[in-house]
């Protein structure tokens, strides 16, 4: 249900699972796998997450999956007995066989949900970036897959976008109340979810849920054109980067700033990026010494360091 591409320091992931690219605890330990494998993989810098069905990248988590891991409870689990059952489940992870008989007793629906949850945390900690590419329909499980993506391009299209689970009298499980309050801010977060109407790729591009619009025809290719020139940051400074925004941004303040402090000492203190920043003073003595004024320097030298030609980190 995934094939996967390598060019260079971009891997492309395609998620294919006809005809509705439903979600399932399959292709989430498909995915599990694979980023396991990619960690080990220092030469690729950045990831694009995609769909090999046509006008759908994700229609949601695979309801029938939900239904029957809810219906093998033995009891209607209150907010207490649901957080007992998340810390059961994870001190099995350490005890052989234990996750094998917690499933047999109707619990295997919250392994499977704390799997997703750590798909999601490892794409978020990665020192790679990850570019979803939105082909068409992305709903429920698929959005917050988008959403744990660092870069997310949407086709322009008669698409959907959005968390339609309270339709069903659930709410989203896969990280969607939390990351969609940190990219939009609680009000529309809360009504996103509330309403359970998908949105228009436009809307979602216009509130931030994505960032671009792409023509369904250039959606692969500018994708892949992000990926990699994204692939060629410093991974130590993708790394810190990404946990002072996902992590210290949802702490206080002055929690936050530390987690900042810290990632800006610790990429500093790297030979990549000393003779970085020594070749980006050499390039301003050079405009300086010519007479040239910044404007030009920026207008002409500094489009070549946002492409990644300069450095090589």
């Amino acid at each position: 249900m995934i094939r996967t591409e390598r060019d260079g320091t971009v891997a492309t992931v395609w998620l294919d699972n006809p005809p509705y690219n439903f979600l399932t605890s399959d292709i989430m330990t498909a995915l599990a796998e694979l980023l396991t494998a990619l960690e080990r993989e220092d030469a690729v810098r950045a990831v694009v997450l995609t769909s090999a069905v046509e006008d759908v990248f994700v229609s949601h988590y695979d309801v029938a999956e939900i239904l029957a891991g809810a219906e093998a409870s033995p009891v209607t689990l209150t907010r207490r007995a649901a957080a007992a059952a998340l810390h059961t489940s994870r001190a099995a992870d350490h005890v052989p066989g234990a996750q094998a008989a917690l499933a047999r007793a109707g619990a295997g629906g919250v392994a499977d949900l704390r799997r997703y949850h750590e798909v999601c945390r490892r794409m978020r900690d990665s020192d790679k970036v990850f570019v979803a590419a939105l082909n068409g329909r992305t709903l429920g499980g698929g959005c917050e897959l988008a959403l744990s993506c660092d870069i997310r391009l949407m086709a322009d299209g008669p698409y959907e976008i959005g968390q339609p689970e309270i339709l069903v009298g659930i709410i989203p499980g896969g990280g969607g109340t939390q990351m969609l309050t940190r990219v939009l801010g609680a009000a529309r977060a809360l009504e996103l979810c509330l309403e359970g109407a998908p949105i228009t790729p436009a809307r979602a591009r216009d509130i931030g849920l994505v960032h671009r619009l792409v023509a369904p025809a250039d959606l692969l290719d500018e994708a892949r054109s992000t990926a990699a020139r994204l692939a060629r940051r410093s991974p130590v400074a993708v790394k810190a980067l990404k946990r002072a925004i996902y992590e210290g941004g949802s702490e206080s303040l002055e929690k936050g700033l530390h987690i900042e402090r810290t990632g800006f000492l610790e990429t500093s203190s790297t030979a990549t990026a000393q003779r970085a920043m020594g070749k980006y003073l050499e390039e301003i003595r050079e405009v300086e010494t010519s007479g040239r004024d910044l404007a030009s320097f920026i207008a002409d030298r500094l489009p070549r360091w946002v492409e990644g030609e300069v450095v090589d980190f």
